[in-house]
């Protein structure tokens, strides 16, 4: 529920600094009107008490309820009862206070139409005041309702593409256990151990939204150790950083699909060895991370290769930047380059 704009100290004080201007006028022209102070205080102050109250009354009452915009006849039917209760009250009790003053009875009875308009235009204008604060109240919650679910519909996303990773890996990381479980059992043991410290790296990562290079490079070389216990001899890596680059951040968990593409289409199809190469440096406000591999071009298809791995990150980098351009890649000759931009933020 919205709140009343009476609930913020400095609007709070503006309608108490026109409550006593409506005073100091009326009480102005009641002396003109020769009445004498007494009578002119009187009835300033109870008339705009009076008023003061309808005024927060309707404000209120449109706190709980605002019609609609063809409904707005409402508004003024409101006016006009509260205009007539505040005006017969403020009269009911200066008959009273000031009966013994014929000649100001009779001023206060010459008057009681003007009066009345008077209140009518007053309470109105507070109420077309309330009208538009609490439209602009609704109008933000609904901006940031509809910001939250954005963010958590993202969020969602994300979690389930840093998710979809996972079983996909394991289940090479289980099948090369298995295998070498039989004859080389020690090797086995060692993939199981460097396993077991990957995936609690991974759940550590998944409480951040953003890591250090330098953190992310420690995460990907548990990732490479136990592919190269898969592929053995077959697969070497080289990673060039500076220190620059290595302090810049990135989301967790980004390197891993792009090199898990590099190792994939550099040996899945061939029976030689490759190296992966990984370089990073800072440019333009951006952490700019290349990484290469070579490829066979009659076994392979990189130009096809942008599967899952690639996608998945080129769908993150969209989800967190709302931008197309952050990861691009090459082909020339046998070598096969994955660049993603990182902005820093």
């Amino acid at each position: 529920m919205p709140a009343s704009f009476l609930h913020i100290n400095k609007y709070r004080w503006l309608f108490a600094g026109g409550f006593l201007l409506l005073v100091s006028i009326q009480v102005q022209v009641l002396l003109n009107a020769e009445a004498s102070w007494e009578a002119a205080v009187w009835d300033s102050t109870i008339t705009n008490v009076c008023i003061a109250a309808g005024c927060m009354l309707m404000t209120n009452n449109l706190r709980y309820y605002v019609p609609n915009r063809n409904k707005y006849i409402i508004i003024l039917i409101w006016s006009l009862v509260l205009s007539a209760v505040t005006s017969a009250i403020s009269q009911r009790i200066l008959s009273g206070v000031l009966k013994k003053q014929p000649e100001y009875i009779n001023l206060l009875e010459g008057t009681l139409t003007i009066r009345f308009w008077v209140a009518v235009l007053i309470i109105s204008w507070v109420a077309v005041v309330s009208v538009l604060w609490y439209r602009q109240q609704e109008t933000t919650e609904a901006e940031k309702r509809k910001s939250d679910a954005e963010r958590l519909a993202k969020d969602a996303e994300l979690y389930k593409l840093r998710q979809q990773l996972q079983p996909h890996f394991l289940f090479n990381s289980l099948n090369s256990i298995s295998a070498l479980a039989g004859n080389q059992p020690e090797q086995a043991r060692k993939m199981i151990h460097q396993l077991s410290e990957f995936l609690r790296g991974t759940l550590r990562k998944e409480e951040h939204q953003w890591v250090t290079l330098s953190d992310e490079l420690q995460h990907l070389g548990l990732y490479l150790e136990i592919e190269k216990v898969r592929f053995g001899h077959r697969l070497s890596t080289e990673i060039k950083t500076d220190d620059a680059a290595n302090a810049m951040n990135l989301p967790p968990l980004l390197l891993q699909p792009i090199v898990e593409n590099a190792i994939k289409f550099g040996l899945y199809d061939t029976t030689g060895s490759i190296t992966v190469y990984i370089s990073a440096a800072a440019a333009d406000g951006h952490l700019v991370i290349t990484v290469k591999n070579p490829f066979d071009p009659e076994t392979s298809s990189p130009r096809q290769g942008t599967g899952f791995g690639l996608s998945s990150v080129q769908r993150r980098l969209y989800l967190l930047f709302a931008r197309k351009d952050l990861l691009t890649t090459e082909v020339e000759q046998n070598l096969f380059t994955t660049i993603v931009k990182i902005p820093q933020q």
